[in-house]
């Protein structure tokens, strides 16, 4: 690959051509979280319909710790920082949570519909 710059700001084609190629990939895979994330939360939302159904409560620590524990090992064996991966799930479990309480309080006041 040639000088990404050559001094006059212009950036070369060919290093152009592999930015607009890297991005393209990037953005397929920015897609692919997307919809994995919302296949996740519909899964999460019948679970806490489940929940409430059964009064059960929103959280469960245990299960937390166990799924904290195993996207670390994931995370390591894919030479992921496991700091980074435990702040997402984390962040992914606290919006869980935050739904499942919201089913629960709905299904208390009898405004939630019964499980998708």
């Amino acid at each position: 690959m040639t000088t990404s710059n050559t001094g006059t700001g212009d950036v070369d084609p060919a290093v152009r051509e592999e930015l607009a190629r890297l991005r393209d990939s990037i953005d397929n895979i920015d897609a692919a979280v997307v919809h994995m994330l919302a296949e996740r939360f519909k899964a999460t939302q019948q679970v806490g319909h489940l929940k409430a159904r059964h009064q059960l409560p929103p959280a469960g620590a245990a299960r937390e710790a166990r799924q904290i524990e195993r996207l670390r090992t994931l995370a390591e064996n894919a030479r992921l920082d496991p700091a980074f991966a435990e702040k997402f799930l984390n962040f992914i479990i606290a919006e869980v949570i935050r739904h499942h309480e919201r089913i629960a309080e709905d299904t208390v006041n009898g405004a939630a519909p019964l499980a998708d």
